[in-house]
Formats: structure tokens, sequence, C-alpha cells
């Protein structure tokens, strides 16, 4: 049975969480004014913001920017839920560093956001029992926090759970949902099967940028794409709510932008997400931070026909 489509949950309410894009005006100053403007942007449109996440560098960003993300999330957001990030470097073949997942946490949850769990090689090198185990003490150190299960194509830390262990790791009651980035419909399907079974109010949260149609299916998102066009994103959710068809046109649009966007190398997706707001006159400049991929000029262009196509 898991292997078949799910039913279509029509005129379900999303709930939508999206990535912020870090802005940069060089390779060293934060663009700071567009990076809240952005943040109060997405929270305006009924969106929770997610900082510190891939979109924003979370990987590459020293500790000092960072915690500068998160006093800035918190002081726009004025007592809105945001979420953020929590990521802990390490090497293959490393140990597990909890402390360091903890102070993460800490961090977070001092300026009143829920933190997402990024994954690591101490933690993903594990055996299920480890790693179910882990999240078990993240849980009751956070009281409350999201999942996340990251494929290789992202990052070479990410591990996609067997269905065993998701299975477990869902009836963690601090866990309150899992943001799933496979870009597999059928392993998301998978869970959405189980999480009906198991646990009715556990949120997998699709991080499939090319197949953002799965909130057809009961998924709700995390997702980098959303960072382009949150109100939009926000207007196409109210249209399924509402049973509005015209949800269907601006779902292809989107997921037109979404798949020239995070073509291969996937993670250059944030160089074309800084072109994009560029192009809205949200940003000042479309560079990214340094070590991130970058795009051709030339994707400008394209860019530019879909923003038209939006706005019109």
């Amino acid at each position: 049975m898991m292997n078949n489509t799910p039913p279509i949950r029509y005129q379900r309410k999303i709930t939508g969480m999206s990535a912020i894009l870090l802005p940069m005006l060089s390779s060293t100053k934060i663009d700071w004014p567009g990076f809240r403007d952005h943040v109060a942007r997405t929270s305006d449109a009924g969106l929770v913001p997610a900082v510190n996440m891939d979109t924003g560098y979370g990987n590459l960003i020293s500790k000092e920017q960072r915690l500068a993300v998160l006093k800035e999330t918190q002081h726009v957001t004025d007592g809105r839920p945001f979420i953020a990030g929590a990521f802990v470097g390490d090497q293959s073949g490393d140990a597990l560093n909890m402390d360091a997942y903890r102070s993460r946490m800490d961090e977070i949850m001092s300026c009143g956001g829920k933190p997402v769990i990024f994954q690591s090689y101490g933690l993903t090198e594990q055996s299920g029992d480890g790693v179910l185990e882990a999240y078990s003490q993240i849980g009751k150190h956070s009281g409350g926090f999201y999942a996340f299960e990251l494929g290789e194509m992202f990052a070479p830390f990410g591990a996609i759970y067997d269905l065993d262990v998701y299975e477990k790791l869902i009836q963690i009651p601090e866990c309150l949902g899992a943001k799933h980035s496979s870009l597999n419909r059928q392993l998301e399907w998978q869970r959405l099967a189980i999480r009906d079974s198991v646990r009715p109010d556990f949120m997998v949260l699709t991080g499939n940028d090319l197949a953002i149609d799965m909130v057809m299916y009961g998924s709700d998102y995390l997702l980098g794409l959303s960072t382009f066009a949150p109100a939009e994103f926000a207007k196409r959710d109210a249209m399924w709510e509402s049973g509005d068809n015209d949800f269907y046109q601006l779902n292809d649009l989107l997921q037109y932008l979404g798949f020239l966007t995070f073509r291969s190398p996937v993670p250059a997706y944030k160089h074309n997400a800084a072109q994009f707001l560029k192009a809205r006159g949200w940003i000042e400049t479309s560079r990214t931070y340094p070590g991130s991929p970058t795009r051709p000029d030339c994707d400008v262009a394209i860019l530019t026909e879909i923003l038209e196509r939006l706005e019109a």
C-alpha cells in the first residue's frame, strides 16, 4: 500500500516555512537592511522564516554572523514564530558532538526560535539506534525541534533514514516535524503514510524544490525556493485552501522557477535567489557568500522573464 500514490487532500490548510537568503554587499559585508526586510516580508506573508539554513549559508558563516542573524531575526519577528538551523561542522569518522548541538540549540532558543537539526557526520554515521538516541537527547534539551533528512546532492554528511528509523523518530514527542530533502516523491509519500498511521499531528515538511505540489498530498514545506517569492507562495497556499483552481497555474510558474534554479550544481540556487531578489529591487547586489557556487550572468534574463510573469 505504501508504494501507491496517496490521495490528493483538497482544501487543506498548508503550513509554509521559508528559508531566508542571507544577502551580501561584498564578500565580507552582509546586507543587513536587505536581510531584515526579507525576514519581515516573509513573516508578513504568513510564512515562518527559517534562518541560518543552507539558503542562509548556515554551513559557511562565522559564529559572530550566525548570532547576529538570530538577534536580527528576533527583533524583526517580535514574538512571531521563526526557526533556525543548528549546524555542527565535523569530518567523516568524527564522534557525535552533542555538546555542540546543545550550544547551537541554546543560541536559537535564547532568541525565541525553534531549532532545525542539521545532520552531521557524527550523527548520520551512527547505527539506527544511535541516531534515535541522539534525537532523543536533542528533544530533551530543546523541548521542541525539527529534524532534517538531507540528500547527499545537498551535502556529503546528509542521509535519508530507513523507514524503521523514521517511524521511531517521529514518535519522539519533542520532534515536531522533519524536513525531507531527497528530491524523491516516492520516499516522501512513504513518510506521509507512516505519519498518517503513527502520528497524524507530525509535520512532514517537503524540501523537494522540484516537486512543490507535494502540498497536495499532505506535506507542508520548508523550502529554499520560497525565498524567491514568499508572497506568491502564500497566495498559492491560500488558493489551495479555498479551492481556487488558479492554484495550478501559479504552482506551475513557481515550479518552472524551481526547475531552473535547482539544476546541478544544486547549491548554486542561492546565487539565482540573489539574482532574482536583486531584479525585484529587494537587495542591492547578487553577491554570494564566499565558498558558495555561482550561476552564469545569462540566468538573469530568464529569471527576469519569470518575474514579469509572476507580477502579471
